[in-house]
């Protein structure tokens, strides 16, 4: 389920003065545990470099990051599910191979959100 966060305001008044000061935020295409999901998935050195070996191919087989990486079977494992999770890569399984693509759209939409909160209006 993706919640869209439209926008939210937040008052801080000070206590010197009686005003406000209003801090809008931007609208989100993607809501925040998302991009904080996002975020705590590529924060892993082994994870990124797992993601951009995906990302480099139309789909990569497990076996072979197992190989490029030089990680156990159950390391790449783990990374892979924290990758989808994280709704950055899609895994299909075909006979008793699992293929993963990256997810594009996904990466594209937290690369906004993240340019969205550096901003201000």
């Amino acid at each position: 389920m993706t919640i869209k966060m439209i926008s939210f305001t937040f008052f801080a008044s000070i206590s010197s003065s009686r005003c406000a000061h209003r801090i809008e935020s931007v609208e989100m295409a993607m809501d925040i545990e998302q991009v904080v999901r996002i975020s705590k998935a590529l924060a892993d050195p082994a994870r990124l470099r797992i993601y951009q070996a995906i990302a480099a191919k139309k789909e990569v087989f497990c076996g072979e990051l197992v190989e490029r990486q030089r990680l156990t079977p159950g390391t790449v494992s783990h990374h892979l599910k924290i990758l989808a999770d994280a709704q950055l890569i899609e895994c299909r399984r075909e006979g008793q191979f699992v293929y993963n693509r990256a997810t594009p759209e996904t990466m594209k939409r937290y690369t906004e959100a993240l340019a969205k909160l550096g901003r201000w209006r």
